[in-house]
């Protein structure tokens, strides 16, 4: 008797095991035939537009107010090249108070799996619309977007990650080794 009690306590405890192991692992997004699992505390939602394949909140950082979120589009036949992708993505944002431009970083080098890739880093003050096509937008201070684009036959492929600076750094790390593991 004590032994089936002691195999129905192991079952029972594997069971909240695997369970909580689950809940650690993250979603798993496919693209272009290449999937990757997310980090566990991104949390995914339903698109807010259907532009979007899907989009994830990733936890605020301590100290800020905001959550950052992260967006993954695929438009047949693009949107337009490369350069003109990061031109708009960086009309989205105003210079940081005392500064004279908008930050940008960009690396071509980048992959995501075996797909080469364009890594843009942009800082400043977003300009938060309604809708991507409106005149006007708040601006919010401090904001950081970090967009890569990806080309393959069929399709370009869009990531944007996007929130409060400090946030966006706490996920960084995640993010860009979420992209590399692409297989």
């Amino acid at each position: 008797m004590r032994s089936f009690a002691a195999l129905a306590v192991a079952v029972i405890v594997t069971s909240f095991v695997t369970a909580a192991d689950d809940k650690k692992k993250g979603t798993e997004v496919e693209l272009a035939g290449l999937k990757s699992t997310t980090p566990a505390d991104w949390k995914e939602e339903a698109p807010s537009n259907a532009m979007r394949l899907t989009q994830f909140k990733l936890p605020k950082a301590e100290g800020d107010k905001d959550e950052a979120e992260l967006a993954l589009f695929k438009f047949p036949g693009g949107s337009g090249t490369v350069e003109a992708n990061l031109k708009r993505q960086v009309a989205k944002f105003q210079p940081a108070d005392g500064k004279d431009k908008v930050e940008e970083t960009i690396d071509k080098k980048f992959k995501v799996g075996e797909i080469a890739a364009t890594y843009q880093d942009v800082k400043g003050t977003f300009m938060k619309k309604p809708f991507p096509m409106a005149e006007k937008g708040t601006p919010i201070a401090g904001y950081r977007q970090l967009y890569v684009i990806f080309e393959t036959k069929e399709h370009q492929y869009y990531f944007t990650l996007i929130g409060p600076e400090k946030t966006v750094e706490k996920h960084k790390k995640g993010f860009d080794e979420w992209l590399k593991n692409f297989k």
